[in-house]
């Protein structure tokens, strides 16, 4: 499923088969996760890498060629490549590496029946018996980046989740394991995401707009909506942190200062590193971490992203060629 520029829908194509070059693995892809991420690219708040682009980042594939074991089951996250070289590289940041390319932006993604990747940046994947390849997708894009949001938001015991998709149903369940109390925000009127969260062990959900009935410990915000970061700043404690976990988010507003004040911290989160996809995929077993999943046919990816703009599916969207 191809985009051939921002605004337009995907289309079916049938495109020659991808070539592993020296170091890569030719997979076939058997699921990829549906990200936020994606419909930002599709539709052109985030620049893609090349066009026409085949999106996807959250590929769960079987090595048929190139630099893996045959057969194997690999993980493909968001980050495709690094130069290894850059000082963010060297002292263990290669999330914030300079000339880093990501899948399916600059290199081409998992909307698709095949893909190549570099095997250097592939994930080995929990066992089949505890996630299929449908469970498993959401894990390599919402589970990661939420699972790093998490840690740089401080070990905290009252959290807040801003927007209950793909990556909060997953963290919201590692924040439980962990101790805290979790407090959910959604969309006005979202009576079956607010009963979802609670399901997952959040011990109250409302609107975002709403005030959480103790001041937080710590925030964050999934859903690219800027206003939200005066919201979860007037919800923290002094000495909370807010963590904005979306590669793309609408302009924040001005607020006053005050907001700000008490040594209260506004940061966001870029990316990933394969340290923490490791500790991620080690953890999430153990806990264990269940993901919700609907699933789209591959020549459905566009309806997919529709549905995902539209919050028309509780936790995850996964595609299948």
């Amino acid at each position: 499923m191809v985009l051939d520029a921002p605004g337009r829908p995907l289309r079916a194509a049938e495109l020659p088969d991808p070539v592993p070059g020296p170091g890569e693995v030719l997979l076939r892809v058997r699921a990829c996760g549906v990200c936020r991420t994606d419909l930002h690219l599709r539709d052109g708040e985030l620049e893609p890498g090349h066009l026409p682009l085949v999106l996807g980042h959250q590929i769960v594939g079987e090595a048929i060629g190139g630099d893996a074991p045959a057969g194997a089951r690999l993980g493909v996250p968001w980050l495709a490549w690094t130069d290894g070289t850059c000082a963010y590289c060297r002292g263990g940041r290669e999330n914030l590496c300079p000339n880093a390319r990501f899948t399916g932006r600059d290199a081409d993604g998992g909307f698709a029946q095949l893909a190549v990747a570099d095997a250097r940046f592939c994930l080995p994947l929990p066992p089949a018996a505890d996630y299929g390849d449908l469970d498993v997708a959401p894990l390599l894009c919402g589970g990661l980046i939420g699972h790093r949001a998490l840690r740089l938001a401080g070990d905290g015991e009252r959290l807040g989740l801003y927007g209950f998709g793909a990556a909060a149903h997953i963290i919201c369940q590692v924040a439980v394991h962990e101790g805290r109390r979790v407090f959910a925000f959604t969309r006005d009127g979202d009576d079956s995401g607010q009963a979802f969260a609670r399901e997952l062990g959040a011990e109250w959900a409302g609107a975002s707009d709403e005030p959480p009935p103790e001041p937080l410990d710590a925030a964050l915000i999934f859903a690219p909506a800027g206003a939200l970061v005066p919201l979860a700043l007037r919800a923290v404690a002094p000495g909370g942190s807010v963590v904005c976990a979306g590669i793309h988010m609408s302009d924040i507003p001005s607020f006053p200062y005050e907001l700000l004040w008490g040594e209260r911290v506004l940061r966001s989160v870029a990316n990933l590193t394969r340290a923490d996809a490791t500790a991620f995929l080690e953890l999430a077993p153990r806990i264990p971490v269940r993901t919700r999943v609907t699933r789209y046919a591959l020549a459905d990816a566009e309806r997919a992203l529709a549905d995902l703009r539209a919050g028309a599916f509780e936790g995850a969207a996964v595609v299948v060629p």
